[in-house]
């Protein structure tokens, strides 16, 4: 059973009553579930189905697309010796098949493209020079390497130029989309549960299927990841290693920003990692954030130069601060309630999980239909100009000249103000009024999970989000 993606299986469903072959990619990181919606949404039934070998030579390669063709009835085939013959011969399968439509899919297609292949040379012709010209095909291709998938077939200057009829970016799971999930799966979790399960997790589907039921989400996430024989412990080097051919300098760039909340600018990045700061390194950070594990963003009135590379991926934030060194205490993530390790990391992980729903906080906010610009600001302390130093996180610019200086909280209750915290949301705006000369008015925005305690400290919070709000 599919859990949401109605858009996704509306259009993959309509590809089957056009009067036209369809040529489709569909891409988005490892474990999202990708291939399964693609199977479901065909009931299986494909003429021609075929994945990739994960680390496979062009040889290999070469061999089980051939065997895949052999086990979709393809009467003679010949292992091929390019990529070229190897099209030929899904085209005498093709041929060969009497259903009204013939729907071709091709996993993990990055996969299958090795050094000197000329993979991507062979399907260009295939769909120019052969699929395109009939009315029958319906072509789809899919790879976990986003970068790779944009830039050699979705933005490619060649053969495959405006080629694709459609193409389907699979995003992570909404808070909303597991909570769905979670009743499917049978787990009684309340909304507080699922947050705090997101906030480890992020919305990948596959790391969502380990949750049992029974155990309560402290017990889940020490099986999950902590226990002697833990099922996702090893996933990062995994996830890393299957999205990019040369993961170490990736892994390194991510290792760099794990440590800094506000993240890094490039000038920073390149000297704390060491890595050569060629245009390649600009490629990997915008295939990083391609990719969903970064956000590159600029701070509110500073230069392009200033722009801002932080780590927004909820796993790989919860595996640098809790797993990189694995403590060998199999209940290690029970025995952390409470600690002050854990309440700065949940502070942390809610402002991903925000960072993650801005959609859902405009809707909140009543300007969905608003044009904005998230980004974030802060300024040094500076006494001849009056600043006293502030850091704020997250600024919705609206052009109905209102800014949202949003301050996100994480609590398991009603979240009360102090008179430091109010202190402090006050000192943000005075710095925010002063070093900027904005016009706009300003509104102090909590975003919390269950809202906040209406005390003498609440007066100057113009409006709230809550975790019902996410959820939307």
């Amino acid at each position: 059973m599919i859990i949401g993606r109605e858009k996704e299986q509306e259009l993959l469903k309509g590809l089957m009553k056009s009067s036209n072959s369809q040529f489709v990619a569909v891409y988005g990181r490892r474990r999202i579930g990708k291939t399964f919606l693609i199977r479901e949404s065909f009931h299986y039934r494909f003429t021609f189905q075929h994945s990739g070998i994960y680390n496979g030579n062009r040889s290999e390669q070469l061999f089980a697309f051939a065997a895949s063709l052999k086990d979709a009835g393809l009467d003679s085939c010949p292992v091929p010796e390019n990529w070229m013959q190897a099209f030929e011969l899904l085209k005498d399968l093709i041929r060969q098949s009497h259903e009204e439509k013939k729907v071709i899919f091709i996993d993990e297609l990055s996969w299958m493209d090795t050094p000197k292949s000329k993979l991507i040379m062979a399907l260009e012709h295939f769909w120019n020079g052969w699929a395109s010209g009939r009315q029958d095909i319906v072509l789809i291709i899919c790879s976990s390497v986003t970068s790779w998938m944009i830039n050699k077939v979705i933005h490619d200057k060649g053969g495959l130029y405006h080629r694709l009829t459609d193409r389907i970016y699979l995003a992570p799971f909404t808070l909303h989309e597991c909570e769905l999930y979670s009743k499917a799966m049978g787990l009684a979790m309340t909304r507080q549960q699922i947050l705090e399960a997101y906030m480890i997790m992020g919305g990948v589907p596959y790391y969502w299927s380990h949750l049992k039921k029974g155990l309560s989400l402290s017990q889940n996430v020490d099986q999950m990841f902590f226990a002697e024989d833990a099922s996702l412990y090893e996933e990062f080097e995994h996830l890393f290693s299957s999205l990019f051919r040369n993961p170490e300098e990736y892994m390194r760039i991510i290792k760099a920003l794990a440590g800094k909340q506000s993240g890094m600018t490039r000038n920073e990045l390149l000297a704390e990692t060491g890595i050569d700061g060629s245009g390649s390194f600009s490629g990997k950070l915008e295939e990083l954030e391609k990719c969903g594990f970064i956000r590159t963003y600029s701070s509110f009135g500073k230069k392009k130069k200033d722009t801002m590379h932080q780590l927004i991926d909820p796993y790989t934030l919860f595996y640098f601060h809790f797993l990189a060194k694995k403590p060998k205490d199999e209940h290690y993530w029970t025995n952390q309630l409470n600690t002050p390790v854990r309440n700065v990391w949940n502070g942390l992980a809610f402002e991903r999980v925000c960072m993650w729903h801005t959609n859902n906080i405009k809707k909140a906010l009543g300007i969905s239909g608003v044009l904005t610009d998230i980004c974030s600001w802060s300024c040094v302390t500076d006494p001849d100009k009056g600043l006293l130093g502030s850091q704020i996180d997250m600024i919705i610019v609206r052009k109905d000249q209102v800014i949202n200086l949003l301050e996100m909280k994480y609590s398991s209750a009603p979240y009360a103000i102090t008179k430091k915290t109010n202190a402090d949301l006050l000192r943000k705006r005075s710095d925010f009024i002063i070093a900027t000369g904005t016009r706009a008015a300003i509104h102090l925005t909590m975003v919390t999970p269950f809202g906040i305690v209406r005390n003498s400290y609440a007066g100057d919070i113009q409006s709230e989000i809550t975790a019902e709000d996410l959820f939307a």
